[in-house]
C-alpha cells in the first residue's frame, strides 16, 4: 500500500483520490508516521428500496399471531407438551 506525506497528498490530492477509487488505498502519514488510510467510499444500500421487497411472495397466515401460544403458555407455567 502506498505510503504519502501531508504535502505530497496535498500536491497530488486529485491524482490521488482517482487511485482510491480504482480500489488503490493509500496511506497519508506525518513525520513517516502513519496517520490516515484512504480508500474508495462505498455507500450504504439505501433501506428505502428494501422496504417491500418481498411484496407478493410470502403470506402471512391468519393465525400469525397466535402461533405457538399453547407450547409458550406451557413453557411459562413449566409445563411439557405434545409436539
Amino acid at each position: 500500500m502506498q505510503q504519502v506525506n501531508i504535502h505530497e497528498a496535498k500536491t497530488n490530492l486529485s491524482k490521488l483520490i482517482e487511485k482510491a477509487v480504482r480500489g488503490e488505498s493509500f496511506v497519508i502519514a506525518k513525520s513517516g508516521k502513519p496517520m490516515v488510510l484512504v480508500s474508495a467510499y462505498t455507500p450504504p444500500p439505501d433501506p428505502a428500496k428494501r422496504l417491500g421487497f418481498l411484496k407478493g411472495r410470502l403470506e402471512v397466515p391468519a393465525d400469525f399471531d397466535s402461533m405457538g401460544a399453547l407450547e409458550i403458555q406451557a413453557l411459562f407455567e413449566g409445563h411439557e407438551t405434545a409436539s
